[in-house]
């Protein structure tokens, strides 16, 4: 049971960890992709599916490699997943799943949207993205795997290039109305008072 459990938290590990690259295509030019007549999904989906098999290539090796084998860490493991669920809910209020998709930054006619700075959004910015940290770092904690650590510290380097494009192209989009909201929300680690 626990080698197919640590065999699942590798695979969510890679394609979680893929999330911020993929992304990374889409921010830096989100005019190029809304300026296409088709959906740029037909292009974008086969080259994140083409990451998950180059990463999961990459890093077959490790999976072996355990930091720990303690069966207590599934308890603040499942805390975590708790709270990455919680934080998924959370997050699609006010949002369509068109929208938590990024439907709107790549076609055409569908970047009419209002800033969202309530419910979840009032104590962080990017709630999707603490909820796949969430997500990460309970496979990491439950399994000891040495690659899930590797991928969750990758996620998060290239989570944070991520967050700094789409603040900035949010910024172009909704100017001192994003900035204001920036001033005063935090990024990722939520404010807890309001």
């Amino acid at each position: 049971m626990l080698s197919l459990l640590r065999t699942v938290g590798w695979a969510a590990c890679v394609v979680y960890s893929t999330i911020p690259a993929f992304w990374l295509l889409i921010h830096p030019r989100a005019e190029f992709w809304r300026a296409r007549r088709r959906s740029p999904y037909g292009i974008l989906l086969p080259i994140w599916s083409a990451m998950w098999v180059a990463l999961a290539a990459l890093t077959a090796s490790w999976r072996g490699i355990l930091l720990y084998e303690k069966n207590w860490t599934w308890i603040p493991a499942a805390g975590l997943f708790c709270a990455g669920l919680l934080l998924y809910k959370l997050s699609h209020h006010h949002f369509t799943l068109a929208q938590l998709g990024g439907l709107p930054e790549v076609l055409r006619g569908r970047n009419q949207q209002r800033l969202v700075t309530t419910g979840i959004r009032g104590h962080v910015r990017h709630p999707v993205y603490l909820g796949h940290l969430c997500e990460m770092l309970a496979w990491s904690m439950g399994t000891g795997l040495a690659v899930c650590w590797a991928l969750t510290g990758f996620a998060i380097v290239t989570g944070a290039i991520m967050i700094t494009m789409e603040d900035r192209e949010l910024e172009k989009r909704f100017g001192e109305e994003y900035r204001q909201y920036r001033s005063t929300v935090p990024s990722v680690l939520p404010k807890i008072t309001t």
